[in-house]
């Protein structure tokens, strides 16, 4: 990601249905469409689509049409398993063979929808693989059954990019990836070239991470194939605006993703919900702070002083110069 090009910006489209009454009065039916076109008012250019909840109603053409004619690109698409209720004891790892081949037969047609629709980025946070008591699972089968499926995955369109989200946990008491050095560690079983990581701001400090430097570690090992951004208090997921709480945090990622060239969008992975906040203002808000936090980040990514100022692990120093750069 340089400041040569502009970002791709996408955002959550399920916020977009935050006060859909009277955004859209006398409308029983809120379609991914819609959500597109709402979305795209707050200057967003780029969307990410749920498998298979966002096709619902929207064929894999009408909404490549949509995209279109708001001015929109497809950024990639998520797997969401839960939203069947079938997948609550896992997906890749639920005890009935059955419903593992489902949940992998359900990605490879994700796959095929991307595919149809021009993108190359599917992603995948498996929230339900995972555990919540002492001797419920068996972890060598679980963690064996996941990179098997995983691979299989990979394989059925070699053309296309999977990406591993991880996320220490909810809905699960523990996931089965819940930092970046045990995602690395199953990319490395997998062993294809067509995999990488999704980092998640709030998900990497909820990890007790470091973003900048998972970001590094991810590089170094792997590939960055997507960048959630969002803020939280590193307790749960919390989901709130760019910056809100860890801006010199962000800066630094930023300035890690220049340093890496990492040119991929930046999706915010926010909840308006909470707070019931207006959608569109919530993501132009992102938006703008990105932008202003971008420009620092040029501003630092070079900067000589501040490279020695880390180079001697001078702190004091290096924080005089991110504040003269933030706050002039």
């Amino acid at each position: 990601m340089t400041n040569a090009q502009p970002p791709r910006f996408a955002a959550r489209l399920n916020a977009f249905k935050i006060g859909a009454a009277a955004y859209w009065p006398g409308k029983n039916t809120i379609t991914t469409a819609d959500l597109l076109a709402r979305a795209a008012t707050a200057g967003l250019n780029a969307a990410d689509l749920n498998y298979p909840d966002h096709f619902e109603k929207d064929s894999p053409g009408d909404l490549v049409r949509v995209l279109d004619d708001n001015g929109m690109v497809l950024n990639g698409m998520a797997m969401r398993y839960y939203t069947d209720p079938g997948y609550k004891l896992g997906a890749f790892t639920h005890p009935d063979p059955s419903v593992r081949r489902a949940a992998i037969d359900e990605t490879k047609r994700g796959l095929d929808v991307l595919a149809e629709m021009g993108g190359n980025l599917m992603t995948l946070w498996m929230g339900q693989d995972g555990f919540d008591y002492s001797f419920q699972m068996d972890y060598a089968r679980a963690w064996g059954e996941t990179i098997e499926a995983m691979i299989e995955v990979a394989d059925h369109n070699p053309d296309l990019d999977i990406a591993l989200e991880y996320k220490p946990n909810e809905p699960r008491a523990f996931a089965l990836m819940p930092d970046a050095a045990t995602t690395l560690l199953a990319i490395k079983e997998i062993g294809r070239d067509n995999t990488g990581v999704t980092l998640d701001f709030a998900h990497v400090l909820y990890a007790d991470e470091m973003p900048a430097f998972a970001a590094a570690l991810v590089a170094r090992h792997s590939r960055i194939l997507g960048v959630h951004l969002n803020d939280g208090y590193g307790k749960w997921d919390n989901g709130l605006m760019v910056g809100a709480v860890h801006p010199i945090q962000t800066v630094e990622l930023l300035v890690e993703l220049a340093r890496i060239r990492y040119d991929g969008a930046l999706y915010f992975d926010t909840f308006p919900d909470h707070s019931g906040l207006d959608p569109v203002e919530e993501a132009r808000t992102n938006i703008e702070v990105v932008e202003r936090l971008r420009r620092v980040a040029a501003r630092l990514v070079d900067n000589a002083d501040l490279q020695a100022a880390i180079a001697r692990q001078d702190a004091p120093q290096a924080m005089r110069l991110v504040q003269a750069a933030m706050l002039p």
